[in-house]
């Protein structure tokens, strides 16, 4: 997703960058020093809800057992650039611009953002219909760190964290607990006030052998395992239930079904569209003197394992469809399903791996929800809610004032004190 840098490295580098000093170490603070932290968000990317009745994430159990927990629904399209900003602004990718994790815009031709143009993922022009929690909480005197989380590298609105790592894949869960608790022992004056941590692997072993592998297992058993390291540096620190933890997922991960897989190069001739992006959610636009064949061919012609709409048709519930960004023509995949783009090697998805980007009402979409801390209610089960609804319990928990959102604290009131 961003640059691959060593932490050693990034700390180097970012000492000749007056808005990089943000990796700072202090010793240990003691238990009759300040309070630390008031939040700690973390994202399990790709950590599906029904992960946690499996037995195997006995650190995440507990910390549900002794907060809130629930199923939440992600915003559609259910990936993750999108739906990470909308955690994080309470807006639906639809309203802070981040619409997909490949995308285009009539303001910016010639260039796609897409995960693996790392310039473009730095660049502010893509993230700035959105005003992030750091960028909010920062402007109301508290100090935040983030550790990798989606948006994080840009300089949105010229801001950036008061402490942030150019992401760095390989750096180990170990690693990313480390400097998480670096960030709470520093003094007082310089401590952030939120701190966030963000985990890949669930999702990237999710993607190569589906739910339910035994490479997925171990991943969940790996990431618990650091959650129950940075619970038991709080409590080193005489932290543990004086902060405030909110554990979420992006999305869910559905088993791929290689007879929903769908060839586009089946359908339409190859001269006939642009695409944008392909996958669970396509995006493409007909190329002038096209359109009625487009139209036949996608939209009035039905599909099994696949559902199609002009923009403007897009089904009211996703909330999507009407930024710039958005291509004329959207196509959703059946759960399991894939839309697989035209490539010279005639590649094709996993058969046995997983995806997810389907309709956010869709169980397997359904991502983790967890908070526990002295904010929280012990033992309290919530309905299913919407994504966007977090960042209005951030704001909450950070005892500062939200930007105008899509979400409300109304589905969370029965989890607070």
């Amino acid at each position: 997703m961003f640059r691959k840098i060593p932490l050693v490295v990034a700390a180097l580098a970012c000492l000749s960058i007056a808005s990089c000093s943000h990796v700072p170490t202090a010793a240990p603070v003691a238990e009759t020093a300040l309070p630390g932290p008031k939040l700690i968000l973390i994202s399990i990317d790709g950590f599906r809800a029904d992960y946690l009745k499996e037995g195997i994430t006995p650190n995440l159990q507990a910390l549900a057992d002794g907060g809130a927990s629930a199923a939440m629904r992600p915003s559609f399209p259910s990936l993750t650039f999108p739906n990470h900003y909308a955690l994080v602004t309470g807006l639906r990718p639809d309203h802070h611009g981040i619409v997909n994790n490949t995308m285009r815009d009539p303001q910016k031709p010639g260039v796609t953002f897409k995960l693996s143009n790392k310039e473009a993922v730095a660049d502010e022009f893509w993230w700035d219909d959105g005003k992030p929690l750091w960028e909010t909480a920062q402007a109301q005197g508290v100090k935040v760190a983030t550790m990798f989380w989606p948006g994080s590298d840009a300089a949105i609105h010229g801001v950036r964290p008061t402490y942030w790592l150019p992401y760095n894949e390989q750096l180990s869960s170990a690693d990313r607990v480390k400097q998480v608790l670096d960030w709470v022992d520093l003094p007082a004056g310089d401590r952030p006030g939120a701190i966030t941590l963000y985990y890949s692997d669930v999702d990237h072993q999710g993607h190569d052998f589906g739910p339910g592998s035994p490479e997925v297992d171990a991943a969940l058993r790996d990431v618990d395992a650091s959650i129950g390291q940075l619970v038991d540096g709080l409590k080193a620190r005489g932290l543990f239930g004086k902060v405030n933890l909110v554990i979420v997922a992006d999305h869910g991960m559905a088993k791929h079904n290689p007879e929903r897989f769908i060839r586009l190069a089946d359908i339409l001739p190859a001269d006939s569209y642009d695409l944008v992006t392909g996958g669970q959610v396509a995006g493409l636009n007909p190329k002038p003197g096209y359109e009625v064949e487009v139209d036949k061919a996608l939209i009035e012609t039905k599909h099994d394992y696949m559902q199609c709409w002009h923009k403007a048709k897009i089904p009211a519930r996703f909330h999507y469809g009407h930024h710039r960004r958005v291509p004329e023509i959207t196509c959703l995949a059946a759960v399991g399903g894939y839309i697989v783009s035209p490539s010279s090697d005639n590649w094709m998805p996993k058969p046995q791996g997983g995806s997810h980007g389907y309709d956010p009402a869709a169980p397997e979409m359904q991502a983790l929800f967890i908070a526990n801390g002295p904010a929280i209610r012990r033992g309290v089960k919530l309905a299913p809610f919407d994504n966007v609804d977090v960042y209005s319990l951030e704001t909450k928990l950070l005892g500062i004032k939200g930007e105008p959102n899509d979400g409300k604290l109304g589905p969370l009131k029965p989890a607070l004190y």
